[in-house]
């Protein structure tokens, strides 16, 4: 699996310097007046994304399809550039205001869990505070994480659910993440998301999102809408930068067959 991020934080804390990355690539023709052909895009796979910005020697791509933003291919950090920024932050899961901030995302997904569900979260990072909430409900919550709980039985298992928090804006090829995740719910089971949307109007330079080195995609609703559709899953968005996506009782042939 693609190495990603899995670090949480809350979205006010302060982000270091953007670090320096490996040698890039001439700026795109487009960002300076001619036309350029971008890569496709890593979620939705339409090809020839637009040039969107370029901002401290990273350029980022957007998506017309699902309105995804990405950093170009070749320029997505080494898994030693990850590992040396994820040292710089620390979140105690016993922080008061940090487990807030998870209860934005805990507090919708434990309105429509049955008792006793059994959940994994994925990329659960150094210290599991979600899963210990998760726990103390009555729910079971198995840990993945890449970095620092890799045990790959958990991934052959399925799920009541899964949640991923802080986690999909540093997937490098997501549309291999979201297949894989599909396959790890059982029928009837949810996807918990949290990842703060890229907004309209912002000042893309200066937004804090963008400038952690290890977020490398950026995501606005019509993306979810895009997977649920690919994916034959329900879509909600029940507040700013949750998303829960529920994977149907039955698959979409036996729904159509019973119509």
């Amino acid at each position: 699996m693609v190495p990603f991020r899995t670090r949480r934080h809350l979205p006010d804390h302060d982000h270091p310097a953007h670090r320096a990355h490996r040698p890039q690539r001439p700026p795109a023709q487009a960002l300076t007046g001619g036309a350029v052909s971008g890569p496709p895009c890593p979620l939705c796979a339409a090809p020839a994304a637009t040039p969107f910005a370029e901002h401290d020697a990273r350029r980022y791509w957007r998506c017309a399809r699902c309105e995804t933003t990405f950093v170009d291919p070749a320029q997505l950090p080494a898994r030693a550039d990850e590992l040396r920024e994820y040292a710089l932050h620390r979140n105690d899961p016993d922080d008061a205001g940090y487990r807030a901030f998870l209860a934005r995302l805990t507090e919708p997904l434990l309105a429509r869990l049955a008792s006793a569900s059994r959940g994994l979260d994925y990329g659960c990072g150094p210290g599991p505070a979600l899963a210990a909430m998760l726990r103390a409900e009555g729910h079971q919550v198995a840990l993945y994480d890449p970095l620092f709980a890799a045990d790959e039985a958990v991934l052959r298992a399925t799920y009541d659910f899964i949640t991923c928090t802080e986690v999909a804006e540093h997937f490098h090829r997501p549309a291999e993440e979201f297949a894989r995740l599909d396959t790890l719910l059982a029928p009837g089971g949810w996807l918990a998301l949290m990842t703060t949307f890229l907004p309209d109007g912002c000042n893309f330079a200066r937004w804090h999102y963008r400038r952690d080195p290890t977020h490398v995609v950026f995501y606005r609703p019509p993306a979810f809408h895009y997977l649920a559709a690919r994916h034959g899953w329900e879509c909600e968005i029940p507040r700013d930068n949750v998303v829960l996506m529920r994977k149907p009782l039955l698959p979409p042939s036996s729904r159509r067959g019973r119509a």
